[in-house]
């Protein structure tokens, strides 16, 4: 199990598994030509079914070597839940979750740190900031778009019981007004196409429609950029904390290395100074002698 797990963690088997991410990533592009897949169509089948098959060895290779311990890891899962998809994409009607093997590539963020010869660890670190921004973001926005949500249902409500029956189209139902105040808050064609027309009817749905975009396109868009902006300052302070660490570290191993080379030289002094007083000694009995 440890020569099996030490051969999973290896610098070349990651290479490998990388490499095999990289080219299905390209070969699944391939597969959205026409003209390409007329023209080679069953070759890239079959190569984009070894590298499935590839995957699915790396996964059952993972879980001999780390047995319960895999599933501790969150890449892990993310690989597992991608592979079932890319299996279960052999149904017909399943096909479109093929797309989701794509998503592998994330991974490259966690490999590419074991691969020497690129030497992008600057690179690196800014393509780790962005990600662990986001991932520590997701949290705080999926609280800001559980409000959003509800912000949406009480104006949805609201504009289906005002404006339904004069604009079905918009507000006909409830469904239909959350797609019409989805266009509202991207501030696409709001104003001319949805609230001039409304207000010609209703002249004071200014009052529905005002409140609606400062709370959605405005304050909630802003929370969500300062909720982001917060990791990312958070990450930044983490990565500045490891890189410190790092120097600490090194300079106590430096220091740790000093004390050790200082003892020989006090030796190498006292042996110096014990062969000069013995040269004294016999200088001074020659000149007796003389």
């Amino acid at each position: 199990m440890k020569k099996l797990k030490s051969f999973v963690e290896s610098t070349p088997f990651q290479n490998a598994i990388l490499i095999v991410i990289l080219i299905n990533s390209v070969i699944m592009g391939l597969q959205t030509s026409e003209r390409i897949v007329s023209a080679i169509g069953p070759v890239l089948t079959v190569l984009d079914n070894i590298c499935l098959g590839i995957f699915i060895a790396e996964l059952l290779l993972k879980i001999v070597a780390y047995g319960l311990k895999f599933f501790v890891d969150g890449w892990n899962w993310f690989d597992l839940i991608v592979v079932v998809c890319s299996l279960i994409s052999g149904l017909a009607f399943l096909k479109v979750l093929r797309v989701f093997r794509i998503f592998r590539v994330f991974r490259t963020f966690k490999a590419l740190k074991g691969i020497r010869a690129f030497r992008l660890v600057s690179r690196l670190d800014k393509l780790r900031l962005v990600f662990e921004a986001i991932r520590k973001s997701i949290p705080g926005i999926s609280w800001s778009g559980a409000l959003l949500l509800l912000i949406y249902y009480i104006f949805a409500l609201i504009g289906t019981t005002l404006f339904g029956v004069s604009f079905p189209d918009w507000f006909g139902s409830i469904g239909k007004s959350l797609y019409t105040l989805f266009q509202v808050m991207t501030l696409e064609s709001w104003s001319m196409g949805i609230s001039r027309p409304v207000m010609d009817v209703f002249p004071w749905a200014w009052v529905y429609f005002v409140p609606f975009v400062l709370i959605s396109s405005f304050v909630i868009m802003n929370v969500v950029v300062g909720i982001v902006v917060n990791s990312i300052s958070e990450v930044q302070m983490e990565l500045a904390k490891e890189k410190a660490e790092r120097k600490s570290g090194k300079n106590a191993e430096n220091k740790e290395d000093n004390p050790s080379e200082a003892p020989c030289d006090t030796d190498k002094n006292e042996q110096i100074k014990e062969q000069l007083s013995a040269l004294k000694e016999q200088i001074s009995e020659l000149e007796k002698l003389l």
